[in-house]
């Protein structure tokens, strides 16, 4: 039992320190290039403030559980529990906000319908992706003081019951938003390949791989939150200040998601890939040199 709390410990740590890099890579990479052209596009604009928030997230996380491995006391105060869980639902909100307006940039900049309600959409992208980020606003407002309204006049033993089931209602949203990102793009791709082949023409056009790379991207972010929600559910219910391999175990699994997901997007994203690559290129020439 005790190597299996401290072998979760270690992979808690790597995923905090891998998170933490890929993320700063990604808001580094963007923020130079913006320096150097004197503009940033909206993606990268999206890009960046993903993985700050992602930091942010992961930040949070790692405060809490330390907190509650050195002092099982100040953890479960009252005081400490509603700063933590106002900071991390503030990260996490953005977090899980600005990657389903990703997802929407995706659909509106790739997709193709000839439908004019779209078409005023994909004309007006910006304006779309903020209105979203506008109404994740209210909702988190709403979120916040649901969740410190409410809890205030209940007793402390049952703060933490309903503050998950509001968490799981408001965390709902941005999943269900990508959800319908996904099945949009999916029936759009549908309906190019369909039009290809009525055309005769070859099925791996320019058009049919942007969707397919936009899928690819949307849904591991579909994947990786769908474990991240599961595991903060199973967290929240096992008593989230206990010293347990349960409690480490969902951490471990729930931080895949903002750890893993900024490699998912630096892979998806020509522009971070090359920066990756060549990184990557001067680290091991740098090691060559080192070795005799």
């Amino acid at each position: 039992m005790l190597l299996t709390f401290q072998t979760l410990e270690i992979i808690l740590s790597v995923e905090f320190i891998i998170g933490n890099l890929g993320n700063a890579f990604i808001a580094l990479v963007n923020c130079m290039d913006w320096i150097k052209r004197r503009k940033i596009s909206l993606a990268d604009q999206i890009l960046t403030a993903l993985a700050l928030s992602r930091i942010g997230v992961l930040w949070s996380i790692i405060i809490a559980l330390v907190i509650s491995l050195q002092n099982q006391d100040l953890w479960m105060t009252e005081k400490i529990i509603r700063t933590i869980n106002l900071i991390w639902t503030v990260t996490n909100h953005f977090s899980l906000w600005l990657a389903s307006s990703l997802g929407i940039f995706y659909f509106l900049k790739i997709a193709n319908f000839s439908n004019s309600a779209f078409l005023y959409l994909k004309w007006r992208v910006k304006k779309v992706v903020s209105m979203t980020l506008l109404v994740s606003l209210v909702l988190l407002f709403l979120n916040t003081v649901l969740i410190y309204k409410i809890t205030y006049k209940r007793k402390f033993e049952r703060l933490s019951r309903i503050s998950v089931i509001i968490n799981i209602v408001f965390l709902s949203a941005p999943f269900t938003v990508s959800l319908m990102t996904v099945l949009l793009l999916i029936f759009s791709l549908w309906k190019h390949l369909k039009r290809m082949q009525h055309n005769a023409k070859g099925s791996r056009d320019a058009s049919t791989t942007a969707h397919v790379k936009a899928l690819q991207t949307v849904t591991a972010f579909l994947l990786l939150y769908a474990i991240y929600f599961l595991s903060l559910v199973q967290f929240w219910i096992s008593h989230f200040g206990a010293k347990s391999v349960i409690v480490l175990f969902c951490l471990a699994a729930g931080i895949v998601f903002p750890s893993g997901h900024p490699f998912v997007l630096i892979l998806g994203n020509s522009k971070l890939r090359q920066a990756s690559w060549s990184v990557l290129g001067r680290l091991k020439c740098r090691f060559k040199d080192v070795d005799p």
